[in-house]
């Protein structure tokens, strides 16, 4: 297990927008953390309430959008236009090429979501768009597919070999993983013992193929689990 800790991330604060970069992006550039396996970008941004990101295009890239807290309001050329919560999944392929902005949904609360990009399988797609639902029931003290190849399982569908899992773990709550390729684990928010390692908000840790994987939460907290090829 290879721990990234929160406080080692990239950091850009623009006033209206604070973001903490997992891997190399936009003025921070880590020639160590450039991303893993196909998973390229995970972001951790705070909006302020009324702010949010104007319209811009994207090419050939898998976005991931995941709500911690508040509420994100997203249009894009395609016609698309929805509100996310915390639970919501969003997936949005650019493909060949689409235009979209994300703002937070309120004048006043601040809006806390995580960006996630993955690098697609096939280049040159049309562009589509898929957000799902998953109650907090779904993912409470066990690990829940949210995004997979193939949207099995009621997931969200991506064009990458990737399966996504969410879990909520309040204290004491544990859970093993499913058998895992590469594996990523982003603490979204809370504390969770990992393997015996005491990981935090922000923290993250990767694994290598077939590594077995142990959560025991000491807070309530808040977890991704990539697998990936």
């Amino acid at each position: 297990m290879i721990l990234r800790r929160a406080n080692d991330r990239g950091y850009a604060d623009h006033g209206w927008l604070r973001s903490r970069h997992t891997f190399s992006f936009a003025d921070y550039f880590d020639p160590d953390h450039m991303g893993f396996r196909s998973l390229r970008v995970i972001n951790e941004d705070r909006v302020r309430g009324g702010a949010g990101f104007g319209t811009h295009p994207h090419r050939n890239m898998e976005i991931i959008s995941y709500v911690l807290s508040g509420a994100m309001a997203h249009k894009d050329s395609m016609g698309n236009g929805a509100v996310m919560h915390p639970g919501d999944v969003q997936r949005m392929s650019a493909g060949t090429g689409v235009l979209h902005s994300e703002f937070n949904h309120s004048s006043s609360e601040e809006l806390h979501f995580l960006q996630i990009w993955i690098e697609p399988q096939q280049h040159g797609i049309a562009p589509s768009y898929e957000q799902k639902a998953f109650p907090a029931q779904e993912r409470q003290g066990q690990w829940r597919l949210v995004v997979s190849q193939e949207g099995r399982d009621g997931s969200v569908s991506v064009n990458q070999d990737v399966n996504l899992y969410a879990g909520l773990f309040d204290a004491g709550e544990q859970a093993k993983s499913p058998a895992l390729r590469h594996a990523w684990l982003q603490m979204a928010r809370g504390e969770a013992e990992v393997n015996g390692q005491r990981l935090s908000a922000g923290d993250a840790a990767a694994f290598q193929p077939g590594e077995p994987i142990e959560v025991v939460g000491i807070e309530a907290s808040e977890i991704l689990l990539f697998d990936l090829a």
